[in-house]
This record gives structure tokens, sequence and C-alpha cells, in this order.
């Protein structure tokens, strides 16, 4: 079958079945058929934008295969799954009250069979429907309808509606909420008289009990992968109103599972107590408990089979969890990462020379395979990964150390400098490792690098405040989501304090583009202001890794470390 004929095939089969739907298929559809026959975009790709853009799940596969001859790969699994058991996990336990505040993993995943997120973005990071149904976008990307599924309620009898949606995604773009997804949402977001980043008016709007409308200062395209980062989870209407915003003593939710035990830094017990409204949910309870920070405990009581999963394997264990028999190790190519952020109203760091001259100090690939054992990729600068579908490759950076001295000469420091980190090894011994690593890098150079160990809980305290620090951040789909959350002007989780209105310009410009490539183009001129004005020297992107008992089945590994378990079954 000639080209023409296959996309022509395509676009039949698009238009009748979204129609059907009650769907219209987004301008961009044709094109972006186009782009995958040709080769111009990867299948990948393909499925993420075109189930953006409003194609369900089913048509997107469909048409790929089409356009590609490659025919859907099969889901099916390899044995009829069994109900019923526990599955015990090994996990932090963290305080549990505003989701909309939340910000680590560990607390989503708690809450995740509880409240509910609008979309949902799988392990192979292609978002697909969930408490919404369907989505659609106006030509333009500047509006947004989400259509709600009709057969949901809330854990107390309440019917789930807009008005749940609504009050939920106010409270985020309410700058007095605190709520990381102030950044996430900027399209959303104005700033006030008072400086401060507020809500717009009529940003969102209720059509009617199971239709919402965002209407957007500007176009984004990313609006249903943002519905399913971790602070995002959809509350009920009464949440902060009629009772307190705490989930962890008022847990209403639309998830099939009840907070049976709950203790901060010992267990989270979840018991199913009703048919969960998307289908089959095969397990009755899951069980966290917190071995504590000591990585050590994880795999030992994996070992001793207390727990059937632990949420991350560290890296200096893994050759031991290979060793056991009755275990499967799962491994996660993520935009995982850390980043030695500059504070960049921070003296010396107010001065860019002084902070590209330590950048030029860095060999990522060193401090990868030193400090991480090579189980990664090496870094930009810019916090946007090979992985990710917007990234843009800029040109390759290269340890300099002339550039370095001489860059330290021309703001003043010709004799050398002394200089602090902060590292709290919030995700493992590695992270000192690598300080240790880069500083020894520094040294040629004449900067002498101090390593400030301290307390994981104690770097928390200071992780936005420290002049230099070393912050874990974690993976999320897009650069684009990554760059809103943390380097916009004046966003809840800024750390550095950068405020840059071309890097604010380049990313929205990056937003607003559907055109995969040219989107790529766009991102790369944020990625090249980010890595210019030298904020974050960042190593290494890295590999993750979970293990599981053998009796685990139906478990995928994501990216971000989310547990998404409604096809776990336990094989006894």
């Amino acid at each position: 079958m000639g080209d023409k004929r296959i996309l022509q095939r395509a676009r039949r089969y698009l238009l009748p079945t979204e129609r059907a739907m009650g769907s219209e298929t987004h301008e961009y559809m044709p094109e972006l058929c186009h782009q995958l026959q040709t080769g111009q975009i990867n299948r990948r790709d393909f499925l993420r934008h075109a189930c953006l853009l409003g194609a369900s799940v089913g048509a997107a596969y469909s048409m790929a295969g089409i356009l590609t001859g490659q025919r859907p790969i099969s889901e099916a699994l390899a044995a009829t799954p069994k109900s019923g058991g526990a599955l015990r996990v090994s996990m932090r336990v963290q305080e549990m009250t505003d989701p909309g505040n939340f910000d680590w993993a560990e607390k989503s995943n708690v809450a995740r069979f509880i409240v509910e997120h609008l979309t949902r973005t799988r392990a192979d990071n292609v978002t697909v429907p969930y408490l919404a149904k369907s989505w659609e976008a106006s030509d333009d990307l500047k509006t947004w309808v989400f259509n709600l599924n009709e057969n949901v309620t809330w854990s107390n009898g309440d019917k789930f509606t807009s008005a749940d949606v609504a009050h939920t995604v106010n409270r985020w773009i309410d700058p007095a909420n605190g709520s990381s997804n102030l950044g996430l949402f900027d399209a959303m977001v104005e700033k006030g008289a008072d400086g401060k980043k507020r809500g717009i008016a009529n940003a969102v709007e209720i059509v009617d009990d199971h239709t919402i409308k965002f209407n957007l200062k500007q176009a984004a395209l990313a609006m249903p992968e943002n519905f399913y980062n971790y602070p995002t989870a959809i509350t009920h209407r009464g949440f902060g109103t009629d009772y307190k915003a705490d989930l962890s003593a008022n847990p209403i939710g639309t998830g099939p599972f009840k907070l049976a035990d709950f203790s901060i830094g010992e267990k989270a017990i979840l018991k199913k107590e009703r048919d969960w409204w998307a289908g089959d949910f095969y397990l009755d309870e899951i069980q966290y408990f917190d071995h504590g920070e000591d990585t050590n405990a994880w795999v030992a009581a994996l070992a001793s089979q207390q727990v059937d999963m632990i949420y991350s394997v560290p890296n200096n264990a893994l050759e031991t969890v290979k060793r056991l028999p009755f275990v499967d190790l799962h491994e996660a190519v993520t935009a995982q990462t850390a980043v030695m952020r500059f504070r960049i109203t921070e003296k010396p760091f107010d001065n860019p020379k002084v902070r590209q001259a330590i950048a030029a100090c860095m060999d990522h690939k060193q401090i990868l395979d030193i400090a991480y054992k090579g189980l990664g990729q090496p870094a930009e600068n810019h916090h946007v990964a090979p992985i990710h579908p917007d990234y843009e490759k800029l040109t390759p950076l290269k340890r300099d150390i002339a550039k370095a001295k001489q860059l330290l000469k021309e703001a003043g420091h010709g004799d050398g400098i002394t200089v602090e980190i902060a590292n709290g090894d919030t995700e493992g011994p590695w992270m000192t490792d690598a300080c240790a690593v880069f500083k020894k890098q520094c040294e040629p150079a004449g900067i002498t690098v101090n390593i400030n160990k301290m307390p994981s809980s104690q770097y928390w305290e200071v992780w936005d405040k420290a002049p230099w620090g070393y912050t874990a951040w974690t993976h999320r789909p897009l650069g684009t989501m990554v760059l809103s959350l943390g380097y916009r002007s004046g966003v809840p989780w800024n750390e550095s304090a950068y405020a840059n209105p071309a890097f604010d310009k380049a990313l929205d410009d990056a937003e607003a583009t559907v055109d995969v490539n040219e989107r790529k183009k766009k991102l790369g001129v944020a990625e090249k202001l980010l890595q210019d004005d030298a904020v974050i020297p960042q190593p290494f992107w890295r590999s993750v890794f979970k293990a599981t008992n053998k009796k685990v089945k139906g478990f995928k590994a994501h990216p971000t470390r989310y547990h998404q378990f409604q096809d776990v079954w336990l094989d006894s």
C-alpha cells in the first residue's frame, strides 16, 4: 500500500472513531499522522501526542499500527490473575495532609488508592484517561474541556462531579495554599499587583456536572500530563472548607481503598472497602511499612521476606538483591536526578562568573562512573533529560580548568575561592560520593569545596535556603514540567531564586507548540539559557531499581516510582 493510501486509511479510522465517542479531532492530528508515517517522529512520541490531543488510547494505537505496519503490543497477562491477598511494601510513611502540597512521591503512593487523578501517565510515558474519560483541546490549545466519568462516587456516598475538580484546582492556584502546582499550571496563573502569582479570572469553568473547562491565558499542550503529577490528586469539594484539609484524618476518596491504620514513620494499611469504578482491582490490602532511612534495612526486609516489594533498591545493594533467588529486579530508565544548585541571590553565587567557573570544573561522566557505578547518563546542567520527548541536544559540555581559572580571575578571585555545598544524602550515600568527586575536580582551578554533610531531615529544612545545595529531583514525563516547577520566576519550588524573563518566555513558547520537532527547538532555547547562566551544575541522570518477590505479578516499574497496582496480583 502506498504512503498516501496508508495515511488516508489512518485518517479515515480516526475521524469516525473519535466522533462516535463524542470527541472532535484536533486539527493537528493529520499532520501528526504524517510525521509518524514519514519517520519525522517515533511511535512513542506519536502515541503520547495523539492521546494528549484527545484521541482515545485504542484509536491512537490502531493508527500507529496502520501507519508503521506494526501490530499493537499486546498487554495480555501471561497467567490468569487471582483476586485477594495483601501486598507488603517497604517505603517511608510520611505525613499525609494536603495532597496539593505533597512534596514526596511516597506520600502520593499511599494516597493514590484513596484519592485519584483526572489522568494517568503509564510506565511507557503515555497519558490516558482516568477520572476524566476524555478531553478535547481547542485548536489554539488555550481551551481544554475534560469530560468526567459519570459512574464515580466518593467513599462518603457523594457523587463525583465537576464541582470537586473545580474546588481542587482553584485551591492549587491560590497562592495562600502554597501548592507547587502554581508553577505547573502557569497558563492559568498571573502576577497580581502585589507581585505574587495567583489564578486568572475564570480559569476554571463548570459546564455541567460532568464537564469542566479550563480557560488559559496562553497555549499549553501538556494539560493532561500535568494532571498526573504527585500533588494533583482530586479531593472532595468539602476538603479544606467543610472539613479540615488533612487526608489522613478525613480519607474521603474515589478509590476502592480505605485507610485502615496510619502511623507516621511506622505503617500505612490500606484495605479495599468497595468495588472499583474503573474495573477489577485484585489486591485486598496494600500494606506499607517504614523501615527508616537505612537502606540496608529495606533490603534486609526483602531478603527475610517480611515484605514483597521495596520502594527503591540502593545502587550499592544491587548485587546483593540480584543474588536473592526469589526476587525480580526491575529497572526504570528515568529523569531522576540531583542538582548542585546555586541560590543565585546569595554571595558569592550572585556573581555569574563564579557559578560558571565552578560549573566548568565538572566532568559529568567521571562523577557518574564513580558515585553511581555508571548506572545512568551524564547530564548537561539544564535539567532536561534525553528521555524527555521535548529534549533538544546541545553542544556537549567539556571540563575546562583554564576557563574556570580565567572566570575566577575576572570575578575577583584570582587567588582562589572557598565555597560550601550542603548535602543530606536524601536519596542515598551516592550523593556524598558525587560531592567528593566534584570537590577533587574543582581543586586544580583553585576552588576549595567544603561538604556540609547533614541528616536528610535537616537538609529538607534548608533545601531552598542554603547558598549552595545538592537537591534530588524526581522524574517528570516532560522537560517543560520540571522547568516550570523548578525554574520559572517566583514559583514555590524555585530553590535557586532564578528569575530570567527570557527563560520564562522560552518555556512559554515551548509549552504552546504542538509540532514535536519545533517544540524541541524552542525548549532548547530555555535549556541553553539555564546552562549558560550556570544555575545548576548537574552531574547525571540515574536509573532507578525496584525489587519484588516473584509471587508479585503484573507489576511495571514506573519512572517516577509511582505505585500503579491496578494490574498487580499475588501468586501464592
